[in-house]
């Protein structure tokens, strides 16, 4: 008995060792990840209280750490976390969308919507998320591309986009009782359907739009 005490306390290190390079490895790159993320999200949040309290302009650079560490924490995280990845690619995006880099986050938001869609046991409420801010995206592209001087037939698919998707989430909103977000969904549509019929003229006297 005692010989075979010995010999397992002789094995414990390389147990630890087998350990520490196989699935303790996956532990510690789970745990640099979890940090990651809780650093970005961290970010996201100081941005939105100093865009609220002072303006998008002061919380610019605060959206650009977030954006930054948003990317290191979705390449830090494993590929089966799908589910978190694509919050996380959600929230670059919104980021994105502060620090002009619009076209990005029109395109990644665009791409995360057709793999929710794809996806029958997507989260609904980050399906709902995603397609709101896509419409967003929609929204300030439109308002950019006449601004611009953009053709009629160029500016007017984005519009009809973006009143698509607003339009799908106050419906999506109100069919699960939530009365506020489906007001507010369905005031984000009555804008985008003033955008469209708004002269250019009006248009260029107004400041750009908070995102």
């Amino acid at each position: 008995m005692r010989k075979l005490l010995i010999f397992a306390w002789l094995l414990l290190p390389v147990g630890a060792a087998a350990y520490h390079y196989g699935p303790g490895q996956e532990c510690l790159r789970e745990d640099a990840a979890a940090e990651q993320v809780a650093l970005a999200r961290a970010h996201v949040r100081e941005a939105l209280e100093v865009a609220a309290t002072e303006g998008d302009a002061a919380a610019r650079g605060l959206w650009s750490e977030a954006e930054r560490t948003l990317s290191e924490a979705i390449a830090a995280l494993p590929a089966e976390h799908v589910s978190e990845l694509r919050r996380l690619r959600l929230e670059r995006a919104k980021a994105q969308m502060f620090i002009s880099k619009l076209p990005d986050a029109r395109r990644e938001l665009e791409s995360l919507l057709g793999e929710l869609e794809a996806d029958a046991s997507a989260d609904s409420a980050l399906v709902l998320d995603t397609r709101d801010a896509l419409a967003n995206a929609q929204y300030y592209t439109t308002w950019l591309l006449r601004l611009e001087g953009a053709a009629p037939e160029e500016w007017e698919r984005e519009i009809d986009a973006s009143r698509q998707n607003y339009k799908l989430v106050a419906e999506m909103l109100a069919a699960g009782d939530d009365a506020e977000g489906a007001a507010r969904a369905q005031e984000s549509l009555e804008s985008s359907i003033r955008l469209a019929r708004m002269d250019i003229k009006d248009l260029q006297g107004l400041p750009l739009p908070s995102q």
